[in-house]
């Protein structure tokens, strides 16, 4: 009965959601993520079939304030849909990833459902944005997005009765967008310096493992 309740919380949203007992990936097909058999498969929007833990993890490692983009053909996924045989699946392990499909789905189902579910999910997008900021590989350092939550905050703060943060002659906007670009930087060094002390742990290790003979 779980099970049966979180495939259809999964496939609630907007559109056609029945999902038909042939619903299936290929008999031949693999996921092109892993390359191997599917394990608790899942289709895309746009038609492609992943193993939903691959998807998921893809996800994870992009932005985490947008949709996962297919690997296949770059279009968003917004949603994803369980195979209909997950009805019959009273594993733990299944159980667990279809409530990361549940999630995932809610947060970008869009309206007012998608808005809850974001704010809900609050600190999950600060958490993953801090580590997306101070990760140097990154090009997309959220600088612009940083910069727009600055002017939000001062904009805010100045229609408040309170006047506790200094300001002297640059006033409240320029404090808060000073403060979120030092922040931005703050991060990134954060970040170098991390890579660059696992980098010497690693070589450290490398040097100590004994050579063969």
């Amino acid at each position: 009965m779980e099970m049966e309740n979180l495939i259809d919380r999964v496939q609630e949203g907007k559109g056609d959601t029945t999902v038909k007992d042939n619903d299936a990936p290929p008999v031949d097909d693999c996921c092109p993520i892993c390359f191997g058999d599917f394990t608790v498969p899942c289709k895309a929007d746009c038609g492609h079939w992943y193993c939903a833990n691959c998807i998921l993890q893809v996800w994870n490692y992009s932005s985490a304030s947008k949709p996962c983009k297919c690997p296949m053909c770059c279009r968003y996924i917004n949603r994803l849909t369980p195979e209909a045989s997950l009805h019959h699946k009273q594993e733990q392990e299944v159980t667990d990833i279809l409530k990361d499909i549940v999630r995932y789905n809610l947060l970008f189902v869009g309206g007012a459902r998608g808005l809850v579910q974001k704010v809900r999910e609050l600190p999950l997008f600060i958490k993953r944005m801090f580590g997306e900021m101070m990760d140097p590989d990154r090009n997309d350092a959220y600088l612009h997005e940083m910069r727009l939550f600055a002017m939000i905050l001062s904009t805010l703060y100045a229609a408040t009765p309170f006047n506790f943060i200094p300001t002297g002659s640059l006033g409240i906007v320029r404090v808060f967008d000073y403060t979120a670009i030092s922040l931005v930087i703050i991060l990134r060094l954060i970040g170098m310096y991390r890579r660059r002390r696992l980098t010497q742990r690693v070589r450290q290790l490398a040097a100590a493992l004994p050579l063969d003979e």
